[in-house]
């Protein structure tokens, strides 16, 4: 799906693109499903712009991928979270819901999107080859990257957003307990990585999405 004869110099330059976006969209889609079910909060802050600035989280977007990718060769982050009141939601345990679940849709969007250019790359093959295989290398860590934050966010795990799902569904003598779970979000996603769960269960798991997706759309 991407060349594997490309430099570090070269995969880094065509990831930039999809996998800001990527993150930023996720975070943008949280925002504006709580706008429109009631808070402004990310609204009032200017957090529902698509400016990956307004998003950068020094940890997440840059540390984080540049040291996995150094280390165990993928790249994988996350972007500042969009400030969200709960309180502010019309019928908070539905829509605490909605709002997780539209960061992890977003990213399915995207990477249908990515796919899309997959099918175009392919057309251009024979006129553009140069663009086409550019093309194809952006669109396929575009599908997977989307792919990835949408596999992992929906861990039934807080603070994922399969957590906050987990939480608003399930009975409050269930719920409540696990929404203890997410002041301590960040070492749990350390966890997850340094235990070798992320690589031996999510990653195979969003990569069999991604070449499902990207296969769907190659001609």
């Amino acid at each position: 799906m991407i060349d594997t004869n490309l430099s570090t110099a070269q995969f880094l330059l065509i990831s930039i693109i999809p996998i800001l976006f990527g993150i930023v969209l996720h975070e943008v889609a949280h925002g504006w499903t709580a706008y429109k079910l009631g808070d402004r909060t990310a609204m009032m802050l200017g957090r529902l712009s698509l400016n990956p600035i307004k998003h950068i989280d020094p940890v997440g977007t840059i540390l984080v991928p540049t040291l996995l990718y150094l280390t165990a060769g993928f790249i994988f982050g996350w972007a500042k979270p969009v400030p969200i009141d709960w309180r502010n939601l019309k019928n908070p345990k539905r829509d605490t819901a909605l709002v997780a679940i539209a960061g992890p849709a977003a990213n399915l969007v995207m990477a249908l999107f990515w796919g899309i250019m997959v099918f175009v790359a392919t057309i251009l093959a024979s006129s553009l080859p140069g663009l086409s295989n550019a093309l194809i290398n952006m669109a396929g860590i575009g599908i997977f990257i989307n792919i990835l934050l949408m596999v992992f966010n929906l861990i039934p795990i807080p603070p994922t957003d399969g957590g906050r799902i987990a939480v608003s569904v399930l009975p409050p003598q269930l719920g409540i307990p696990l929404s203890r779970i997410e002041p301590f979000g960040l070492i749990v996603i350390v966890l997850l990585i340094v235990s070798g769960i992320f690589a031996k269960v999510i990653l195979p798991v969003a990569s069999f999405i991604s070449y499902f997706i990207f296969n769907l759309f190659a001609i």
